[in-house]
């Protein structure tokens, strides 16, 4: 079989690659929590020195996958449990999250590609508090402490000429809010992961990276304030999928006895490497999936 680059943005995903070719990796800690009610399965990994973020190829921090198989059901009570816990994880990575702050919720993607468009989706969800607090005061919701939410939707270089780390840099020099909070679509190594599996990490992100398209990152470093990124993958490597099934095949001849199979000819697969599948009823699933990170920012960013 001919290598060829597997695209994830998922560093659980990474983490299984580097186990299958190298074992396990220094610098590197996993742990895994399964909550047997909601069958959800919660996988934290923290990337603790320069050998693992290499070794990983991503930067040093701290990831959290939740897998939820049932993410992508029409089920709202469901969505519901799954938003309690994304919360409760960004909770843990919002820097002083019991204290009032200005947050901003950047909501990255394209709107006319369906399968990208998770982040507008979210900021359109969003209760934005920023502009009422600043006008009619914390009175107006009749609350004593609030955080000040600003969102905001800055397209893809395509549509505006300017990259989105560019606009989102200007904003966050105007506005100064103490965090910002980063929403995109990811691409995954598995379809069992598609639309099932959110990651959150206080790393920040890089657009596009998943797909190949490296658009400037998104990061403490470059923006000056902490940077917590949330992603969905909504679609995955063809080359992936092409490659999973013939591995199957290929396992299940060697089960039965049979040694040869044929290969396919060179670089068949790197020419899969620019298609990428999603689901089929992804513009429901999309909607969904945007109104329960909302709901899940929402709460999170509630001050008790």
């Amino acid at each position: 079989m001919n290598c060829f680059n597997v695209r994830t943005d998922l560093a659980l995903e990474a983490r299984e690659s580097i186990e299958e070719t190298a074992g396990e990796v220094r610098g590197i800690t996993v742990e895994e929590d399964y909550r047997e009610k909601s069958e959800v399965r919660i996988t934290k990994v923290v990337i603790e020195t320069k050998n693992g973020a290499k070794a990983m190829q991503k930067p040093m921090g701290t990831y959290i996958t939740l897998e939820a198989p049932g993410m992508q059901e029409p089920d709202e009570g469901y969505h519901r449990e799954i938003a309690e816990e994304i919360a409760h994880i960004l909770k843990q990575l919002i820097p002083e999250a019991e204290k009032e702050k200005p947050i901003l919720v950047v909501g990255l993607g394209n709107r006319e590609v369906t399968a990208d468009a998770l982040g507008p989706g979210v900021v359109d969800n969003l209760f934005i508090t920023r502009h009422v607090v600043r006008e009619y005061g914390k009175a107006a919701y009749s609350r004593e402490q609030m955080n000040l939410i600003s969102g905001i939707v800055p397209g893809v270089m395509a549509q505006t000429g300017m990259e989105a780390a560019e606009i989102i840099k200007g904003v966050v020099e105007e506005t100064n809010p103490e965090v910002v909070v980063v929403i995109d679509a990811l691409a995954a190594r598995s379809t069992r992961r598609l639309n099932r599996t959110v990651q959150i990490t206080n790393t920040g992100i890089q657009p596009g990276s998943g797909v190949g398209n490296h658009r400037n990152a998104l990061t403490k470093e470059s923006l000056g304030v902490p940077v917590i990124a949330i992603g969905v993958p909504t679609v995955v490597d063809a080359a992936t999928i092409v490659n999973d099934a013939l591995e199957k095949v290929r396992r299940e001849n060697a089960d039965a006895g049979v040694e040869k199979f044929p290969s396919l000819p060179g670089g068949a697969l790197n020419e899969l490497n620019n298609m990428y599948v999603t689901c089929k009823d992804i513009d429901e699933t999309v909607k969904r999936l945007s109104f329960m990170l909302s709901e899940a920012l929402n709460m999170a960013f509630e001050i008790a």
